[in-house]
């Protein structure tokens, strides 16, 4: 089973909560997390793992032989990145831009493009006391963190339990780590910013075909805007977890909520059991 923890936003409580439920369950079963959150990875300031292999993450970009080229801008027609441009007797890339699609070198007329690989990210794998962990880095300054994420998804398990730790927001990483998965946990916030950004989130998740259910975190500021969005939407809010001075001392320590809080691993497995139901009967807790 692949349950992805997601946010609209950043700063919610998705990290609290990938890294609380991996170690809730790993006593029980065969558990890993994937942190695919590869521009920012923090699942290992809790985790503490150890490193046991490294890959790197490559896409083709082109090369141009000025040799065999004559300059008919085909291949800066059909990069619809704008990774290249030909300007007179002069092709030019942008190596940031490119999405290795190999179109241009595909569709070049005079073969006169081949292609190299260019490093944008790495995969890093290993264990943190009996959890399986992942995760991803993309090089500073890439732009380009798909790739990356697809290269994570890569060493999941699929015949235990996969806990994928998503990128904020709604756009193209996310749909990447998210897509492919049997549930997503969708953590926010009783705040006006919460409210918006879950909004976006439950949009792209029922777009994926994917159902879900909220953990609101921080209960006790702000307002009930968001448990009214979430029974008007018929989305199940399956976990609630306090403003407490406690957690975020705890978190701030780098010390995971469950073994600073011992109480909380039994409710984020009774959390795993009423995912568990719903995969397994198949019901579906978003509107289509």
């Amino acid at each position: 089973m692949i349950i992805s923890v997601a946010s609209g936003k950043g700063g919610t409580g998705k990290t609290l909560v990938a890294t609380s439920l991996a170690l809730s369950l790993k006593t029980s079963d065969a558990v890993q997390l994937l942190d695919c959150d590869v521009e920012e990875p923090n699942d290992h300031l809790l985790l503490k793992p150890v490193i046991t292999g490294t890959e790197p993450v490559m896409i083709k970009v082109p090369v141009i032989s000025k040799e065999n080229c004559n300059y008919c801008g085909t291949c800066a027609k059909v990069c619809v990145f704008h990774a290249i441009a030909v300007l007179g007797d002069n092709v030019l890339t942008f190596p940031p831009l490119c999405h290795g699609c190999g179109a241009c070198s595909y569709l070049c007329p005079q073969k006169a493009i081949s292609e190299e690989d260019r490093e944008i990210g790495v995969v890093e794998w290993g264990q943190s006391d009996g959890l399986n962990f992942v995760q991803g880095k993309l090089v500073v300054g890439e732009a380009m963190a798909p790739p990356v994420i697809r290269k994570v998804k890569e060493h999941a398990d699929r015949d235990g339990i996969v806990i994928v730790d998503v990128p904020p927001g709604t756009s193209c990483p996310v749909v990447e780590a998210v897509k492919n998965s049997n549930y997503c946990l969708l953590v926010t916030e009783p705040t006006p910013f919460g409210l918006n950004d879950l909004a976006l989130a439950v949009e792209t998740v029922r777009a994926l075909k994917i159902p879900c259910g909220v953990v609101l975190n921080r209960a006790g500021v702000g307002d009930n805007k968001v448990e009214e969005y979430c029974t008007k939407e018929h989305i199940p809010i399956l976990l609630t977890i306090p403003l407490d001075m406690e957690i975020a001392r705890l978190y701030s320590r780098g010390i995971p909520l469950i073994e600073g809080t011992p109480v909380w691993k039994g409710r984020f497995i009774e959390l795993f059991e009423k995912i568990k139901e719903t995969v397994n009967e198949g019901t579906i807790d978003i509107k289509r």
